[in-house]
Parts: structure tokens; C-alpha cells; sequence
């Protein structure tokens, strides 16, 4: 899609990417979830004081996909200790990249996970590794016409709710 750009996420943004935040996870999971674990959910992880811990985390980085001057998507990836699971030195994890529903279709998805790619081979990483709600059937496909594979599952738990997470990894060198 033309005039997208990958720009980082700084503190300076925070009132942006906790919008944008909120609105792609409601967008996303809201259909298959109660009205009271969604916000629960979201008051949690995406509040300002949560977001500000993770933006001064050294070992996660934010990319906003801007068009036009507006974040209309976001990437968030770990690597290190920040990890949320398998703190493999020689990994990068994507957290999160969530694109705002009218932008489906459009390829921001793409650039965002270009980007974590990329991300990934300047840090010297082995493979790139996720979890993806099971039932998040276009995720799975997204990731898997990427060469990601299923290797384990784990719970996530939204509100009260444990729902099972497919996790998936894209071995980067030989």
C-alpha cells in the first residue's frame, strides 16, 4: 500500500498507541469475548502506566504503521529477558501486531512483520517466535503463508477467561 511508513514508537506517542492499542485488541477479540473480560483486559495492558513500563523497556521496541499521519497499526516486539516466555537469547518475539480493522487486506500487517523480521536478523536472532489465539484463524493463516510452524501451546488469560494460545516460530538461520 503506498505513502505507509514503519516509524518507532516513543514515549512522546504513548496517548496514540494506547489508542490505537485498544481499539485494534477490541476490534480483534471483542466479538468472542464478554463485554466485562474485554475491559478488564484492556484496563490492564493498556494503560498509560503499563504501556510507559513497557516503552522504557531497553528489550522491547514499538513500530507504528502511519499513514497519512495516523497510526492505523503497531508492532510490538521482546527480545532477552523481556521475552514473555522462552527468554532465548538468540530469539525475537512478536507481542503484538494488531492493524486497525478497516486496513485489513491493505498489506500493513506484512510491513509490520517485515519489519520485526528485519529487526530480528540485525540482532543476529535464530528464529522469531509468537503465540496466537487458536481461534484467531486469520492470524494462523497470516503466519503460517510466512513459514511460521506450531511447536507448543500455552494459556493467555483474558479477564477470568483461560483461552489456549498456538505458539509458533520461524527458524531464521540453518
Amino acid at each position: 500500500m503506498e505513502d505507509i511508513h514503519i516509524n518507532e514508537i516513543t514515549l512522546d506517542d504513548i496517548d496514540q498507541l494506547q489508542k490505537i492499542g485498544r481499539q485494534t485488541f477490541y476490534e480483534t477479540f471483542s466479538e468472542y469475548n464478554s463485554e466485562e473480560n474485554m475491559q478488564s483486559y484492556l484496563d490492564e495492558k493498556f494503560s498509560k502506566e503499563k504501556l510507559t513500563e513497557e516503552l522504557r523497556n531497553k528489550n522491547s521496541q514499538f513500530y507504528f504503521a502511519v499513514l497519512d499521519n495516523n497510526a492505523i497499526g503497531y508492532l510490538k516486539i521482546n527480545f532477552g529477558e523481556s521475552q514473555t516466555e522462552l527468554q532465548d537469547e538468540k530469539s525475537l518475539e512478536i507481542e503484538r501486531i494488531y492493524v486497525s480493522k478497516e486496513f485489513h487486506e491493505k498489506k500493513v500487517g506484512q510491513l509490520l512483520y517485515e519489519k520485526a523480521i528485519q529487526t530480528a536478523q540485525e540482532k543476529n536472532a535464530d528464529y522469531v517466535w509468537l503465540g496466537v489465539w487458536e481461534e484467531n484463524h486469520r492470524a494462523l493463516s497470516f503466519y503460517k503463508k510466512n513459514g511460521f510452524l506450531e511447536f507448543y501451546k500455552h494459556i493467555f488469560k483474558l479477564g477470568n477467561d483461560e483461552q489456549t494460545d498456538i505458539m509458533m516460530k520461524l527458524k531464521l538461520t540453518e
